[in-house]
């Protein structure tokens, strides 16, 4: 596999240097983005240990990659893979004990509006207890390690204005996948305040952000009730893609904008944790990753995209009795572009575009391997040089 020096953006840089060998556990990554994210590690040179639920979906692209297994790409030593429930306690606090992690990024979560009303203890047990869980298994760490707790556009109380969101804004969720994603963040900064520090119930060693993506899409996605995976069912299938909210607008980002912001974030964290352990560092705090506004399109626009590569039909679905989810949503990325020197990269019709051509390459028989990396180079236009 190669390896990476990647620089994202005017100020914002992701070294091979650092991230070499170092050891970072995703929780959550046999999901979507944490397939993306473990391979953007793996290329780096770092060790990634994983701990997450076995994957949902078939097919899916934890799978589809060969992540867990040695193949040519990987040697046995960069990739670790235990099946795990975050609420797990125990087995939690076992693997970060046989991990010893200098970064965790923690993914994991029901991260699906419509599933949340299905089951909404579940949400809320695994994306807030399941994420405090993490962090007390964390006090055993006795070293510097940086912790991006990944969270979502959606934890801001909605008023559907066209404003952007900024990280000061209240918090708020209609739904329960939306509050609970809300109550994460509260907690996680509530046990921060609590629990890192110099104080003899402290840890100095964590420093902790939250993470906040928008609408996040890319090859590889497989899920229920999500549009583009839906779409895609559509079109193999030749059956019009059925749309529930054609007028809802929505931040479309490719996959690799927020993860290379987590990245640059986490970075940033454990640099200036590892000169400072026992000082406040000015990186824990809240991130939102949000793309231009020029992406900020209706989903009826989206699918128009998706279909000038992949022809086909649209349908629309809308019931005015069906549950809620939010109409008008955009984030202010401001506070990432000024502190870690992070931009959004790819346009909406760039996005769009990568997105439907790597379910097409796939679909004509490309591995998902090669499609991943191949969206990846060009993203960090293709910049493969390995450090001394």
């Amino acid at each position: 596999m190669e390896t990476l020096v990647i620089s994202a953006g005017d100020s914002m840089t992701i070294s091979q240097n650092f991230w070499k060998d170092r050891r970072v556990l995703i929780t959550g990554h046999t999901g979507f983005k944490g397939c993306w994210l473990t391979l953007l590690l793996l290329s780096l040179g770092a060790k990634v240990w994983g701990y997450s639920l076995a994957p949902k979906d078939e097919p899916n692209l934890f799978n589809g990659l060969q992540l867990s297994k040695d193949t040519s790409n990987l040697k046995n030593d960069q990739m670790h893979h235990k099946i795990g429930n975050i609420c797990d306690i125990d087995a939690l606090f076992n693997y970060i004990n046989e991990s010893s992690p200098e970064i965790v990024f923690h993914l994991a979560a029901q991260p699906l509006v419509r599933e949340s009303y299905s089951d909404p203890l579940l949400t809320w047990n695994t994306n807030v207890i399941g994420s405090l869980k993490l962090l007390e298994c964390l006090k055993s760490i006795n070293h510097c390690c940086a912790v991006v707790m990944v969270s979502t556009d959606k934890v801001y109380e909605n008023h559907e204005w066209v404003y952007g969101y900024r990280e000061l804004d209240r918090l708020g969720g209609h739904d329960p996948y939306s509050s609970s994603k809300s109550a994460m963040e509260l907690g996680v900064s509530s046990w921060r305040s609590s629990f890192c520090g110099p104080g003899d119930n402290q840890t100095p060693y964590l420093a902790i952000s939250t993470a906040r993506a928008g609408n996040v899409i890319g090859g590889g996605d497989y899920s229920q009730d999500r549009i583009v995976p839906d779409a895609i069912r559509s079109l193999q299938s030749g059956v019009p893609i059925p749309v529930r909210n054609p007028y809802s607008t929505r931040p479309w980002q490719h996959v690799l904008e927020p993860l290379s912001g987590y990245i640059s974030l986490a970075q940033s964290l454990l640099e200036e944790q590892e000169i400072n352990p026992n000082q406040t560092n000015s990186f824990t705090q809240a991130f939102n990753f949000g793309p231009t506004i020029q992406s900020n399109q209706p989903v009826g626009k989206l699918i128009e995209e998706l279909l000038l590569y992949w022809p086909g039909k649209w349908s629309d679905v809308s019931d005015p009795s069906a549950l809620h989810e939010a109409g008008l949503l955009n984030l202010v990325s401001d506070m990432a572009r000024n502190k870690i020197g992070w931009e959004p990269k790819w346009n909406f019709k760039t996005t769009v575009f990568r997105t439907i051509n790597w379910y097409k390459k796939v679909n004509e028989g490309k591995s998902p391997m090669s499609c991943c990396m191949d969206d990846i180079n060009n993203y960090f236009e293709s910049n493969v040089i390995e450090n001394n």
